[in-house]
């Protein structure tokens, strides 16, 4: 297996022992690291979680353009939530960055993010030949 490193100055930097993405093999698959809802300039958290959701999307984006696709090339998302109350909140805007046929998903109550985010979100890729 090969792998190819994705890192764009679009999408916040590594805070941990992580790439933001990676492609694999024949450079089809990519695996887009978590992202939370720090600004890529200031790499600050930006408040409230309607704000946190969008820069969630926005940086997801910046990755899944670096990798050569875009986000409709998302086969699976993971979203993790501080508040599974916001769950409705996460559709409504995802709906705005999303068309159909949507990726398949999951949404998971947990504890606690990094940086005190209210919201994470990681994704498999696939680009189109």
């Amino acid at each position: 297996m090969s792998k190819q490193i994705i890192q764009t100055a679009d999408a916040p930097q590594a805070i941990g022992t992580y790439s933001q993405a990676v492609r694999v093999s024949g450079g089809d698959t990519v695996y887009l690291s978590g992202q939370i809802g720090l600004d890529a300039v200031s790499m600050q958290m930006v408040n409230g979680i309607d704000a946190q959701i969008q820069q969630v999307f926005l940086n997801l984006k910046a990755v899944a353009t670096a990798s050569g696709g875009s986000l409709n090339d998302i086969v699976k998302l993971n979203i993790y939530l501080t508040d599974l109350d916001n769950f409705a909140l996460v559709n409504e805007i995802m709906a705005g960055y999303f068309t159909q046929p949507y990726p398949a998903r999951a949404a998971v109550g947990v504890k606690a993010l990094p940086r005190g985010a209210l919201v994470e979100m990681d994704a498999v890729m696939v680009l189109q030949g």
